[in-house]
């Protein structure tokens, strides 16, 4: 358990925060580099493996985690956490491939697996649950605002310096975490009697990267054997998966949680939204920049008013949904997401890049209202005891949407370019790679022949978009009515059926 003094809390709580702005800020800030990074490293076609590895390894580590720091204390997780993602960072600058770039951020993505969960479990351990509210507030805000520095932070740097330094900033920020983390926070950890689920992560992350490698290789010509087997292999884990979990004792994943009907279709629709919006946040840089010939800059602006909407529309929908209800409140969300995603198909060489920043604060406003209430109505949907659990699964599910949604609308982009090929088009990698490359340098520099097969291509893409905010609204439809939202002194019933113990238990 913890033992840090109460006077030491706030410089604590001030390395969670710096911890967790790192990983927040890298989404962004790396989005707005990619094109020119694909430009220099080329093999376009791994463009979405360099989000979908960070987020495999991310999303697959999470809950190993979280059980690491029961067993062993948070800080020595988090210090490894920061360690590796450091190392990660620092390799990422040196990459002379898109292959070992997406190696490196692999390795970032297992640090942030570590960091993430277990700051928020330091939080939970110092302050108590009438004090968490303000401090998950502080810390949801870190979010908000790494999102408008990062895209800013990104076009700087790739305007003026090397691309590296999108990577290269995060040592002093991780070396100042680890120092406050040294420093500050004092535990006694007595050893625990718990077995760590391994083989249920190992066979989880072998099933995601399979089905990620077989929707990357369908739009590639001459790879539908690595496709087949790649989806043998994910299936077969899948399966195997699924014996081990029903027979762990204390299981990465508890299916029977996840059985429930409140917390499937709720965590089914944060992990179609989290699609989406990956989708958005992957290829609309690459959109405007390519297409619409604008800076890194201007790309980086569509994405600000998206993650500035989000936390705008997050607040709102918590000052709204106990008049009108959760329900209400996440179809609302949920109804934003394809009204948003509709611009983007308008979008052609010529259109004001505001048209794309319309859609996207349209789909980030969705987002925050569509968070705010699954999360609320998954924590009402169980008993106290089970509380921490269902949380935990619908960060899960949104982080494994975002791992799919960047694979699989990959394979649409890549399908795309493919049909377009097909179609007469003389337009290959390399060619798509060195108008890339020039773009950056001069954003308006383009060849026609190359931009209208990048237009082709992400405007399939954008309709993959749009249909999967449909598919996220016909799904929030299904949602059973929810209780209105207690006060945080009353019991917190529980929609299945059972009383739940007080809140301030």
């Amino acid at each position: 358990m913890l033992t840090t003094p109460k006077s030491r809390r706030p410089l604590v709580l001030a390395t969670v925060i710096a911890s967790m702005a790192m990983i927040a800020i890298e989404a962004t800030i790396v989005s707005t580099a990619m094109p020119q990074i694909a430009g220099q490293l080329g093999d376009l076609h791994l463009y979405s493996w360099v989000f979908s590895s960070f987020l495999l390894a991310q999303t697959a580590l999470t809950v190993a985690f979280g059980k690491l720091a029961d067993l062993y204390g948070r800080k020595p997780v988090l210090l490894f956490g920061i360690a590796v993602f450091l190392i990660g960072s620092l390799l990422c600058g040196f990459a002379w491939s898109m292959p070992s770039l997406i190696v490196f951020r692999l390795l970032q993505g297992v640090g942030a697996g570590a960091i993430q969960p277990v700051g928020l479990t330091v939080v939970g351990d110092l302050y108590s649950v009438e004090e968490r509210g303000k401090i998950q507030g502080w810390l949801a805000s870190i979010w908000g605002v790494s999102s408008v520095v990062g895209p800013f932070a990104g076009g700087l740097i790739v305007q003026n310096v090397s691309w590296a330094w999108v990577f290269w900033i995060n040592l002093p920020v991780g070396v100042a975490a680890a120092a406050g983390y040294l420093l500050f926070l004092k535990e006694n950890v007595s050893a625990a009697e718990r077995r760590v689920d391994y083989a249920g992560a190992a066979l989880f992350t072998l099933s995601v990267a399979a089905l990620m490698v077989a929707l990357t290789e369908i739009g590639e010509s001459g790879a539908g054997g690595i496709a087949l087997v790649a989806a043998v292999v994910c299936l077969a884990a899948a399966v195997l998966f699924a014996a081990v979990e029903r027979r762990a004792p204390d299981p990465m994943l508890d299916v029977r949680l996840w059985a429930r009907r409140t917390l499937a279709i709720v965590n089914l629709v944060t992990l179609l939204a989290g699609m989406s919006v990956i989708g958005l946040t992957t290829f609309l840089p690459m959109y405007v920049q390519g297409v619409l010939g604008q800076s890194a800059l201007v790309a980086g602006f569509t994405l600000t008013v998206m993650v500035l909407g989000w936390p705008v529309g997050a607040t709102i929908s918590a000052k709204v949904f106990p008049r009108f209800g959760l329900r209400a409140t996440l179809l609302f969300g949920a109804a934003l997401l394809p009204l948003g995603a509709i611009p983007f198909l308008l979008l052609q060489p010529g259109v004001s890049p505001l048209v794309a920043g319309l859609g996207s604060v349209v789909m980030g406003f969705g987002m925050g209202f569509l968070s705010t209430s699954a999360i609320v109505i998954v924590q009402s949907s169980v008993g106290w005891k089970e509380r921490g659990a269902g949380t935990a699964s619908n960060i899960f599910a949104r982080n494994l949407g975002s791992t799919l949604g960047a694979a699989a609308l990959g394979a649409v982009f890549n399908l795309g370019l493919a049909n377009f090929a097909a179609s007469g088009g003389s337009v290959d990698y390399e060619r798509i790679r060195r108008f890339l490359e020039s773009s950056a340098a001069a954003p308006a520099a383009a060849d026609d022949a190359t931009r209208a097969a990048l237009g082709f291509s992400l405007h399939i893409t954008f309709w993959g978009i749009l249909l999967i905010a449909v598919a996220t609204l016909a799904l929030a439809v299904l949602v059973p009515q929810i209780p209105r939202a207690p006060t945080p002194a009353a019991a917190v019933p529980d929609v299945e059926g059972e009383a739940s113990a007080a809140i301030g238990h």
